[in-house]
């Protein structure tokens, strides 16, 4: 699970202070996670997402 706290507590610390460069691996690592976590569910979704015809024909959508 991403760690959603931690993201926007980095967050509000850059714009506070500034991050050092380890917080700043450490957002960019977090941001990359929750992206991959977010399009990762987006694709599971669509996968299983069917367009119905007039005819009640179900046709899964193509990639």
């Amino acid at each position: 699970m991403v760690d959603v706290d931690r993201i926007n507590s980095l967050a509000r610390k850059q714009r506070e202070q500034g991050l050092t460069e380890e917080e700043k691996q450490e957002q960019a690592k977090l941001r990359r996670e929750y992206v991959d976590s977010v399009v990762g569910n987006l694709r599971r979704s669509l996968d299983n997402t069917y367009v119905v015809d007039d005819k009640g024909n179900k046709t899964p959508l193509k990639k």
